[in-house]
């Protein structure tokens, strides 16, 4: 049995959330956040998962996505991208963060001296068109309610643009509501 309660439904857009070991603000540093932006973009652009909607704040990551393994392609997401950015905060020298992220590692994770990511996503599978609005409407209105902008269209890591017709940093697959 998994530790999650928690199950993908292939094929199915799925609201997702990836999440920083004790919300440390990795991705307000500009090059980590092109990590995840060049990961996302290569996943889509390979047509190994197709991106409806995505937030991504200093610490987290809200997405929209589906795939017809879509378990398989968070986790290789997850892995590379952890892998990429540890390796770019060795070459940094960032010794706090490193430090933070071997500290909050999980002690099961044997095989590893760093952790990035919590563990699991926490997919939910939209189901209802209902859904899809409260998810894109919670997405797309994170950086507000965190008060980093006044509106949704100014925050530069999200698909707001896209809905809206505007040229976003992602091409992604707008979802009809």
């Amino acid at each position: 049995m998994g530790r999650s309660r928690y199950k993908f439904i292939e094929n199915n857009p799925h609201f997702l959330t990836c999440t920083i070991v004790n919300w440390l603000p990795i991705f307000s540093q500009p090059e980590f956040a092109q990590i995840i932006i060049k990961s996302l973009d290569f996943l889509s652009g390979s047509q190994r998962l197709t991106l409806h909607a995505y937030v991504m704040m200093e610490n987290h990551l809200h997405l929209i996505a589906s795939s017809k393994n879509i378990s398989k392609e968070i986790a290789a997401f997850k892995s590379f991208t952890a892998r990429s950015i540890i390796d770019k905060l060795k070459q940094n020298q960032a010794e706090y963060l490193l430090k933070q992220l071997r500290f909050h590692k999980k002690l099961h994770k044997t095989s590893q001296e760093h952790q990035l990511w919590q563990e699991g996503s926490h997919p939910q599978t939209i189901s209802t068109q209902e859904m899809l609005i409260q998810k894109l409407e919670y997405i797309h209105n994170n950086p507000i309610r965190r008060g980093y902008v006044d509106e949704p269209a100014h925050w530069r890591y999200s698909s707001y643009r896209n809905y809206m017709d505007m040229k976003g940093i992602l091409n992604i697959d707008v979802l009809e509501i």
